[in-house]
């Protein structure tokens, strides 16, 4: 069954920061947010999702549990009532480390929360003070340990190439949200946008913004860590939905709409090269077939075929096939052969 959430976008609500990097006012193209538009909202998404479709009310943009209380009740019981005649799962939101406390959780077990994202970023009080979030690391280690003790899933979303932090700041980021129980997690590349901090230290040299495939190199590692870990990633890059490309709004930085498949294709690529020095044989002129997941064909031969020819051009063989093995969940298993055959 597929799954989607209808997003219900609450620009900056709740959040008294303005982080460097962040502009979500003008990112998001809305300025004030309208209570009445919300079904509205929700009915045109479930008009056209489909039997097929499972669909959680997703409250993203602004740090959720830090608006008006009266407006975050209001709001829940609107998704609520969406919940109760069966139309949709459950409801998700967005919010801040430092917006989680007791008392905000006591609200929230009134309804079918079944994620809270936390903007963790960094796992840094250095790069968090640079980026001005108005929370520590500290903050972050307690919202997990609340919505844990309470059977709150947490996703935690983490940023690459943030100003000041190295691949070692990120792989340790990576390993706290593991040790500290998330569920789920995001990986954001970071982009430079107009009307931010960071747009102007970009001007004037003081921040240059990864590469796509430093970007990719980097966020590979650290989607590794969480495989190892059995934590699921479940995006990797920013949304084509949130309207990021134009001219207008993006400056610089890794702003690929498939950023995601490219990591994902790094990772498989390592995995192989990993296994196969390992066993130490002869490949040369030899024939590598390789099974992977349903629907992961792509990503394991890579884009214009650049992992086939790495390990062409590596390990000397003469031809690589790749097809599907529904079976496998999540990893893959090859074979090398003589023959030109994979059955």
């Amino acid at each position: 069954m597929r799954h989607i959430n209808i997003p219900i976008f609450i620009p900056h609500l709740g959040c008294p920061n303005q982080c460097i990097f962040c502009n979500q006012r003008h990112i998001s193209g809305t300025q004030e947010f309208d209570i009445s538009s919300v079904r509205n909202t929700i009915e045109e998404v479930l008009l056209t999702a489909g039997d097929d479709t499972e669909c959680e009310i997703a409250f993203f943009g602004g740090s959720f549990t830090g608006i008006d209380r009266g407006l975050m009740v209001e709001l829940l019981d609107i998704a609520e009532e969406y919940v109760r005649a069966n139309k949709v799962v459950g409801i998700r939101m967005s919010t801040r480390p430092d917006y989680i406390s007791q008392e905000i959780i006591n609200i929230l077990k009134q309804y079918t929360v079944t994620f809270v994202e936390l903007g963790i970023q960094t796992m840094s009080d250095e790069i968090l003070t640079y980026l001005k979030r108005g929370h520590s690391t500290a903050d972050t280690i307690n919202a997990a340990k609340l919505l844990k003790e309470n059977s709150i899933p947490f996703v935690g979303q983490m940023m690459i190439g943030l100003p000041q932090a190295t691949i070692e700041d990120e792989l340790y980021c990576a390993e706290q949200l593991c040790k500290l129980g998330a569920c789920a997690t995001r990986i954001y590349p970071t982009i430079v946008f107009s009307h931010t901090e960071l747009a102007d230290l970009t001007k004037v040299g003081e921040y240059k913004a990864l590469s796509v495939e430093e970007a990719v190199e980097r966020s590979a590692k650290v989607l590794k860590i969480f495989k190892q870990n059995n934590v699921n990633c479940i995006r990797i890059g920013l949304s084509d939905s949130e309207n990021l490309h134009s001219d207008e709004t993006y400056i610089a930085g890794p702003n690929s709409p498939s950023i995601g498949e490219m990591v994902k294709s790094k990772l498989y690529l390592e995995n192989i090269c990993e296994e196969l020095d390992n066993q130490e044989k002869n490949t040369k002129n030899k024939i590598l077939c390789i099974e992977c997941p349903k629907g992961c064909v792509s990503q394991v031969i890579g884009h214009r075929r650049k992992n086939i020819n790495d390990l062409k051009n590596r390990f000397g063989f003469s031809f690589v096939k790749v097809v599907e093995n529904p079976k496998l969940e999540d990893k893959i298993k090859f074979e090398i052969k003589e023959e030109n055959s994979c059955d």
